[in-house]
C-alpha cells in the first residue's frame, strides 16, 4: 500500500471518528434541550414551589393527594405536563373558572416551581374496584383491536407512570371517576376550547 493510500485511510478513519463524536454530541445536546432548557426544571425549584401551593392544597391536598374525585391527584405528576396544563388554564384554552383565577396570579416561574414541587411528591392511591379491575387492566394493557382502541400502556407506561419526555401524564393512583370524566370530555370535545379541542391525543386524560 502506498503512502497516499495510508494517508487516505487515515483521513477516512479520522472523518469517521469525528462523525461518530459529532453524532453523539448532537444526541447529548438534544437530550439537554429536552431535559433542561424549556422545561420547568430550568428555573423552577421545589423550595419555591412549596411557597406557592397553599391555595392549591385546598382542593388537591397538602401534597397533591386529593381526597375527592372532583379534583385530581397531582402528587408525583410529570412536571412538564403540570406546567403545560397550568399554562393552558391561564390562557383559557382549558376551561375552569377556579383554575383561571389561580393561574392568573402565577408568573411563568411560579408555574414551573409549582410543577416541580408536585413531581417531587409521592402519590397515594386507593384499592381498585374488583368489579371492574380485570376488564380495566385488560383494556389498559392490550387495548381493543375490534374497536380500534390502542393500549393505554403505549403512552402512559405499563404501570401508569407516564412518559415525561413525550409529555404523557402519569395515571397511577388517580381516581377512576376522574379518569372516566376526562375520557368523556375528550370524546365530547369539552376538554379544550374552540380550535384547541384537538390539542392533545385522546390517550392523555389527566
Amino acid at each position: 500500500m502506498s503512502m497516499s493510500a495510508f494517508r487516505k485511510a487515515g483521513w477516512i478513519g479520522l472523518v469517521s471518528t469525528m462523525t461518530i463524536i459529532s453524532g453523539a454530541a448532537l444526541q447529548a445536546a438534544t437530550a439537554a434541550d429536552v431535559l433542561g432548557q424549556g422545561t420547568p426544571f430550568a428555573d423552577g425549584t421545589v423550595e419555591a414551589g412549596t411557597l406557592k401551593v397553599a391555595t392549591c392544597s385546598a382542593c388537591h391536598g397538602p401534597n397533591g393527594n386529593s381526597t375527592t374525585a372532583q379534583w385530581p391527584k397531582i402528587a408525583g405528576q410529570n412536571a412538564v405536563y403540570v406546567a403545560e396544563q397550568l399554562q393552558l388554564f391561564k390562557a383559557g384554552v382549558r376551561i375552569n373558572p377556579d383554575m383561571l383565577k389561580i393561574t392568573s396570579l402565577l408568573s411563568d416561574k411560579d408555574i414551573d416551581s409549582v410543577a416541580v414541587y408536585y413531581q417531587a411528591q409521592t402519590p397515594v392511591g386507593a384499592e381498585a374496584d374488583p368489579k371492574t379491575e380485570g376488564a380495566g387492566e385488560k383494556l389498559y394493557r392490550y387495548g381493543d383491536a375490534a374497536r380500534a382502541i390502542p393500549a393505554c400502556t403505549a403512552c402512559h407506561g405499563p404501570v401508569g407512570r407516564g412518559n415525561s419526555l413525550a409529555d404523557y401524564p402519569a395515571l397511577r393512583a388517580q381516581f377512576a371517576d376522574y379518569v372516566a370524566k376526562q375520557l368523556g370530555d375528550f370524546a365530547s370535545g369539552a376538554r379544550y376550547s374552540g380550535a384547541n379541542r384537538a390539542l392533545r391525543p385522546v390517550a392523555t386524560v389527566m
